[in-house]
């Protein structure tokens, strides 16, 4: 018999698939979370089960489990963990273990795909097209290889396997592997994801209202909370807000923190392991420690959500020659505008900021990171020019009027006699 267990997402639901194609009846799979693993490992071990091959992929053991595993192949028992998150490549030093983050390609691994190269390798598994096919779209979907592709197909798998039960997923992906010589999704998948993708978008409009933004050891960091679309909402909100190192999506009902990362230099699996957790450099989660608990609920709970930039403008347009105008909730107004074509400086309330950027994007993210501030619709933004038109005015004429009380005297003013010379010498 052999004893499969792995992790409940996508990738690890394709390592179960992929072992009942290959094993059929003589495999018995469990699914876990990613705290729920080493519970079922202890089982394994209580109950004794020495004649079985024990299967773990798309997940890591505790030290004990790690030591229970190596005396138990030592004993003659069989075992092979596969895995594919650089936090668990200190397996590779058992004969048990197999991690591997990349292929000498440069294609992204996951536990899906290992699995199945481990199958093929020990002649476990009939390759076919439509596996193979099933087994990319996998990959693709895990490492987030479908968004630089334009695999929507991809995605679409992953909603599928969001909307049914496990059982279902599983039961319909191994039958139509084994039926169709090639690898497609039904016209009734494809229209309940139709419907689901305009449930997804409603659902990540509502989300970005309601995150907030903070500091967490020197990451500047969007908090939200929510139930579903972890992915989708995690990207969405890291390409909305790229000045955000990384977005962490609260799910207190789990009791776990899922950490998205839409930037290279950025690792969330860093983050993710100071709380017991794990995962890939983009895509990462961890159990809500109480240290978590403090940091990402307790201690932002007096925040106010962002507001999203204006999207509708006309007029107030990033990177415009005539100027930028955001806005906070303390209603401070920061202008960005170019005075060369390599330089863009930032007025804070009239006030120039003592800082000058080569680009127009690291002037907005400055203003974003540092005072959490928002693209201001055309109205404000219109508002905004004529107020300044008029204090411009006023104090051309208020100079003026100087400079013709002083010609009567054949004085003029020097830049030395106004408290804002550089504004009113000419």
């Amino acid at each position: 018999m052999y004893r499969l267990y792995s992790h409940n997402d996508l990738d690890g639901v394709g390592c179960g698939i992929i072992a009942k194609i290959a094993f059929g009846p003589e495999v018995l799979v469990r699914y876990n979370s990613i705290g729920g693993l080493n519970y079922q490992i202890e089982r394994f071990f209580e109950r004794n089960h020495k004649d079985d091959y024990l299967f773990i992929s798309d997940l890591s053991v505790n030290e004990e489990n790690e030591k229970r595993i190596e005396d138990f192949v030592k004993s003659g028992g069989e075992a092979k963990l596969i895995d594919h998150h650089k936090t668990a490549l200190h397996f590779n030093k058992y004969e048990w273990g197999e991690v591997t983050v990349e292929y000498e390609d440069g294609r992204l691994a996951c536990a899906t795909s290992l699995l199945y190269g481990y199958l093929k390798e020990n002649n476990k598994i009939e390759p076919t097209r439509t596996l193979d096919e099933f087994v990319e779209l996998v990959r693709q979907y895990d490492t987030w290889e479908w968004e630089m592709n334009d695999n929507n197909e991809a995605k679409r798998l992953n909603d599928l396997f969001f909307m049914i039960s496990i059982e279902e997923f599983e039961e319909r992906m191994v039958e139509r592997i084994l039926s169709r010589e090639s690898f497609t999704l039904d016209d009734f998948e494809e229209k309940i994801l139709d419907m689901e993708e305009n449930k997804i978008e409603r659902y990540l409009r509502k989300k970005k209202r309601e995150m907030v933004q903070t500091f967490i050891d020197g990451h500047c960091v969007g908090i939200v909370h929510a139930e579903s679309y972890h992915s989708e909402l995690g990207n969405e909100l890291g390409k909305t807000c790229p000045h955000l190192d990384y977005i962490a999506i609260i799910n207190v009902g789990g009791k776990k923190i899922s950490l998205r990362t839409i930037h290279n230099n950025i690792d969330v699996s860093e983050v993710a392991n100071q709380f017991g957790g794990g995962g890939h450099a983009k895509a990462s989660g961890c159990p809500l420690t109480e240290d978590a608990y403090h940091l990402f609920l307790a201690d932002v709970f007096h925040l106010e959500p962002m507001r999203p930039d204006a999207f509708k403008n006309i007029y107030n347009l990033k990177e415009s020659n005539r100027g930028v105008l955001y806005e906070n909730r303390e209603e401070e107004k920061f202008f960005i505008f170019p005075i060369t074509d390599e330089e863009w400086i930032i007025e804070w309330d009239g006030l120039h900021i003592n800082e000058s950027f080569s680009y127009f994007v690291d002037a907005e993210r400055y203003v974003k990171r540092n005072h959490s501030a928002w693209l201001v619709r055309d109205e404000g933004y219109v508002e905004f020019l004529m107020e300044n038109v008029m204090t411009m005015k006023k104090k051309m004429y208020s100079w003026e009027e100087t400079a013709e009380m002083n010609d009567k005297t054949f004085a003029y003013p020097s830049k030395d006699d106004h408290e804002d010379g550089k504004t009113l010498y000419r």
